[in-house]
């Protein structure tokens, strides 16, 4: 009883705060400030499956139900984050995910990061959620970047680059059965980063050295992303599965292109991700483009000291429209070393958008999905799933 009543305590805050019932900031040059922030995501999807599979049933969700305190400590910055969105599937402990929990320090040449954060690793990851053109990331971001994880983080800025890295763990707050040890690197460069023009280069490269998945409780390694949106579990399918137990390496990348003028946005990237585990390797090469336009005349502003796009300010009391346009393919392959390849598993997917920005942090979303995946080994065409999605979405 006590978890539900903190949870039905965080959420009252969550709308105190929403209503402007809650100013948990202190002003000045005081050296303890907090402020409460957050988050919500409700969505629902309808699915057209055809015949092959498990057809994916119709479904809502409150995909994110996020809480956070940041503010400063004597000079170190702070940041407290947890998904209370499994709180609506059951009531224990382990229904609160924790996000950023991490501290800050800012020096002349760079900012210090130690805790648990999202990696510096590809421009989709990079973009908030409440920010992106479509309710879902790509492929690749969705299911090969590393995400948050435990570990230490240096971000050097100038006035038109970034470069950051990273040391961490495989290991989560949540997930402790992944183990292993990783290090990354983002690097950035917009030479031009106006209002209403941007032109957003990068590079992304990881090294991840997983501890025996698949064997005394850890978690195997398993690449299988969700083509028709999150909801769509019954569509997934293995790109690549390293389970035996052995030690394995992987190796990933992204190049990254960003540009946005005037009403018109467009994003794209080439990413792959190498597996070995000493017995077996795997290859997922992936890529993106989208196209994004602004009926009412926004521009996507870029964020130069992180390298990514952020938030739209609609210009006009009705809001903003905005109108895009996603193809995203991503393909796996595996093979016992010196043998010809026992899994090849390609998926990809074509997804219109619509996007009503009410306010700047009020967010109406409508995306309509075509996904399809194929065994190239057999030449079959595995699952045909087409997809309407929505989300409503505020934050503070």
């Amino acid at each position: 009883m006590a978890v539900v009543h903190h949870a039905g305590a965080c959420v009252a805050l969550c709308l105190l705060a929403a209503s402007g019932g809650v100013h948990a900031q202190d002003s000045g040059e005081r050296p303890v400030t907090a402020e409460l922030g957050g988050r919500i995501h409700w969505d629902f999807a309808q699915f057209d499956n055809d015949s092959r599979g498990i057809a994916n049933p119709d479904d809502t969700e409150v995909r994110r139900l996020w809480l956070d305190v940041s503010g400063k400590f004597y000079g170190w910055g702070y940041k407290i984050e947890g998904d209370f969105a499994g709180l609506q599937d059951d009531f224990t402990g382990d229904s609160v995910e924790a996000k950023d929990v991490y501290v800050t320090r800012d020096f002349k040449a760079g900012k210090l990061t130690i805790g648990q954060f999202k990696q510096y690793f590809t421009l989709d990851d990079r973009i908030s959620s409440n920010y992106g053109a479509f309710m879902e990331r790509s492929m690749f971001a969705s299911s090969v970047a590393p995400l948050y994880r435990l570990g230490a983080a240096w971000i050097t800025a100038g006035e038109d680059y970034t470069v950051g890295g990273s040391v961490y763990s495989l290991e989560s707050i949540d997930v402790w059965q992944v183990k292993g040890r990783a290090f990354g690197a983002r690097g950035t460069w917009a030479p031009r980063h106006d209002d209403g023009d941007t032109l957003h280069l990068g590079l992304s490269l990881a090294r991840e050295s997983y501890d025996h998945p698949g064997r005394d409780g850890a978690n195997g390694l398993r690449i299988a992303p969700r083509p028709a949106g999150h909801l769509s579990d019954n569509s997934r399918a293995s790109l690549v599965n390293f389970n035996r137990g052995l030690d394995t390496d992987v190796d990933k990348y992204s190049l990254e292109f960003g540009f946005a003028r005037g009403p018109w946005y467009l994003q794209s990237e080439v990413s792959g991700a190498n597996f070995d585990d000493g017995s077996q390797r795997g290859e997922i090469r992936s890529a993106y483009g989208l196209i994004g336009w602004f009926i009412t005349g926004e521009t996507t502003p870029y964020d130069s000291k992180s390298g990514r796009f952020g938030r739209v300010k609609p210009t006009r009391g009705s809001g903003a429209w905005q109108l895009a346009a996603r193809y995203d393919t991503i393909r796996g392959k595996q093979h016992l070393n010196g043998a010809a390849d026992f899994n090849d598993v390609s998926m990809e997917q074509v997804s219109v958008g619509v996007n009503w920005h009410l306010r700047s942090n009020l967010r109406f979303m409508l995306d309509w999905i075509e996904s399809r995946n194929r065994d190239r080994l057999a030449d079959v065409t595995l699952d045909r799933t087409r997809a309407v999605t929505g989300r409503f979405q505020y934050d503070f």
